[in-house]
């Protein structure tokens, strides 16, 4: 089983504001001990990321997670999780 999570730039906020670019930063060390985490879950075979940082547009691509291992019972729940916790630990967005 292979998940891919493509977080891509919206054009309306989530309290409905309009948003013409966004500027992303990521923290690195933190990433990568999440990363570690995922991949030490049962089934988990392997977890990559890439975010994209500085300026971005409506439509651009900021983030792709990767996730594969043995079974969706396994893969599902770690996509998530990981997805989540970039979203609350990793990446910081200012919104333009």
């Amino acid at each position: 089983m292979i998940l891919v999570h493509n977080g891509v730039v919206r054009a309306t906020a989530r309290d409905g504001q309009p948003v013409a670019e966004l500027t992303v930063r990521a923290d690195r060390g933190r990433l990568a001990e999440i990363i570690a985490e995922m991949k030490g879950r049962p089934g988990i075979v392997e977890v990559l990321v890439e975010i994209r940082e500085g300026k971005l547009r409506v439509g651009d691509d900021i983030m792709f997670v990767v996730v594969a291992g043995r079974l969706r019972e396994d893969c599902f729940p770690a996509l998530i999780d990981t997805v989540n916790a970039i979203k609350r630990d990793v990446t910081r967005k200012t919104e333009f």
